[in-house]
């Protein structure tokens, strides 16, 4: 991840709201959650709601799709991972396994890799 990558997600999470609804995602997983079940459960109004999903949409911290008539968001736990990594690779003395064993056990507790899940979804094929 570059700088300016990582300045704009954190520029994303800067925020009260943004940061409530990434938490709300990333609590959701993979699948995520329409648009309005956010909104009701933050109680944000829509117009709101929709700024503050474009600006993490638009800083690749998280992810829509169109389902039927709602559109579902998630977030985009590579990036999320990505920005992690970004954080702490320089960290403990030059030892980033000191430090990442315990991001990747979090990370791995919450969601597969994606090289995983590919893998999933082909012998499923």
């Amino acid at each position: 991840m570059e700088n300016k990558a990582a300045v704009a997600a954190l520029a994303s999470l800067a925020q009260d709201t943004r940061l409530s609804i990434f938490r709300l995602l990333v609590q959701a997983g993979p699948e995520g959650v329409p648009a309005g079940y956010i909104g009701e459960a933050l109680n944000v109004p829509p117009a709101t709601l929709s700024f503050h999903l474009k600006e993490l949409v638009h800083a690749g911290m998280v992810s829509s799709r169109q389902q039927g008539r709602f559109i579902y968001y998630s977030t985009d736990f590579e990036q999320m991972a990505a920005l992690m990594t970004f954080l702490t690779q320089n960290c403990c003395q030059g030892m980033p396994q000191e430090c990442l064993t315990v991001l990747e056990t979090e990370l791995g507790r919450c969601c597969a890799p994606a090289q995983a899940k590919r893998k999933s979804t082909r012998s499923r094929s």
